[in-house]
């Protein structure tokens, strides 16, 4: 079932358009997820509940044409909030260490002006991941928004884990300055 038959289940409140999904995105997202929270039970319900969150807002929204991107970002924000949860917990600090990562490079949206900026900010990264080459490209989205460990990404591309390093580091620099050429005070 193609992406825009599935959201016209949704906008026709169709149960079929859970099935779909799951046939479809199912194991992509409890991946996604998986490698976020490093639990499968935990996993399998931020899954489930990106199908309610998916549910609940379509409509208003109709992503045909970027539906893994949109469940894939719920997935990603709910399996993030079940972190954050732990954390308060004092049981995971690698969300931490990814952020502090990045933080240095992408400004903090801390009043409406700068979050007005969030869509800008949106093109300026989608602008900035064009101008690498896809192993950088592959690398830089593993790490940041698979949230993958060093190890992982490493294997996956056959790399060493000293290349991966310098290459994100590499990127977090390229990036910083892509960000304050388009304007961006960091």
């Amino acid at each position: 079932m193609d992406d825009s038959k599935i959201v016209e289940l949704y906008l026709c409140r169709n149960e079929t358009a859970i099935q779909g999904t799951s046939a479809k995105f199912g194991k992509s997202l409890r991946a996604l997820a998986y490698g976020i929270v490093g639990d499968r039970q935990t996993a399998e319900e931020c899954e489930n509940d990106t199908y309610l969150k998916a549910w609940q807002s379509i409509p208003p929204h109709e992503p045909k044409k970027y539906l893994y991107a949109f469940l894939a970002r719920i997935t990603q924000h709910l399996s993030l909030n079940c972190c954050r949860e732990r954390s308060r917990l004092k049981r995971c600090a690698f969300i931490c260490e990814l952020s502090e990562e990045i933080e240095a490079c992408i400004p903090a949206p801390d009043d409406n002006a700068c979050r007005i900026d969030d869509m800008t900010l949106s093109e300026g990264l989608e602008g900035f991941l064009r101008t690498l080459s896809e192993e950088k490209r592959n690398i830089f989205i593993r790490r940041y928004w698979y949230l993958d460990s060093i190890a992982d990404i490493s294997c996956r591309f056959s790399l060493s884990q000293s290349k991966v390093k310098t290459t994100l580091f590499r990127c977090r620099n390229q990036l910083r300055q892509y960000l304050e050429k388009e304007g961006y005070t960091l």
